[in-house]
């Protein structure tokens, strides 16, 4: 009994120190917005600003254009999110029930292009959307994002996709539905967490995305916030840290949102009284 309240403890304080080691520079980085300029460059840093301000927000948007590569973020990640989950939801019905060599080669490339690194793809996708002339262009951006979370995307849903009864596909059938009626009108809807769960990740991954907005976009009004928050560090690398860390903060906010509004429908169970008894 005590060896088991001392494991369940040990499990607590583990549990502790990974939410001390997650929440940390996110509550530093709060702590900072609202510093002003003389507590900011104390020798002696305090957890909670003895004189908080909003003049670090205030001139984060006086500097640059917040708002603008906002949207231009908020466009990208929509489009791209939108896209992948058209595209990854048929494709991941096909390969979770065609268990056939094909759709096991496939599932396994799709898991070892997660270990691509950007540099490694950069290039081909840049000569690609030079030869479109997507080059600068949204457009060209967001098929990139879309092209790079639609592993992962297909990953998760193939796994959604399995867990759904074949039993109700097969009554579809018998009904006289199609596979692609069967696929709309039967698995779809069951797949709802599967697929919020998926645009969540394709939205926030190209929200943060930084290097290939960074290489891709060139000009001012086309780049995206992640680039934008870079205009704060000097040439010789010295960072502005109060209007940095405002900036930085305002640029989390968005993905914190909508993990929030969504989560329980993510966790929620879709599957219930689904199948007749």
């Amino acid at each position: 009994m005590r060896t088991r309240k001392g494991v369940r403890a040990g499990q607590y304080l583990a549990l502790l120190g990974y939410l001390v080691f997650l929440g940390f520079p996110f509550l530093w980085l709060i702590s900072t917005a609202f510093k002003p300029a003389r507590e900011l460059a104390g020798l002696h840093p305090t957890w909670i600003p003895r004189h908080p301000t909003l003049a670090n927000f205030r001139q984060a948007f006086d500097e640059q254009p917040l708002l603008h590569a906002a949207l231009n973020s908020l466009l990208a990640a929509l489009g791209a999110a939108v896209i992948a989950v058209l595209i990854a939801t048929p494709m991941a019905y096909v390969m979770a029930r065609r268990r056939t060599a094909l759709a096991r080669a496939a599932t396994g490339w799709v898991v070892v292009s997660q270990a691509f690194p950007f540099v490694l793809v950069i290039i081909p996708l840049f000569l690609i959307l030079k030869n479109l002339h997507l080059i600068d262009s949204r457009a060209g951006l967001v098929m990139v994002y879309v092209v790079w979370a639609l592993p992962f995307a297909l990953w998760m849903l193939v796994g959604h996709v399995r867990a759904v009864p074949t039993e109700l596909e097969e009554a579809a059938a018998v009904d006289g539905a199609g596979r692609v009626r069967t696929l709309v009108s039967v698995t779809a809807p069951l797949l709802a967490p599967g697929i919020v769960a998926t645009a969540l990740f394709a939205f926030v991954s190209a929200w943060n995305e930084f290097f290939f907005a960074l290489v891709l976009l060139k000009t001012p009004q086309k780049q995206t916030l992640p680039v934008v928050l870079t205009h704060f560090i000097g040439a010789e690398g010295v960072a502005d840290l109060g209007p940095l860390a405002a900036a930085s903060f305002l640029a989390t906010l968005p993905s914190l949102v909508v993990f929030a509004v969504i989560q329980k429908r993510i966790t929620g169970g879709m599957f219930a009284g689904a199948v007749k008894s």
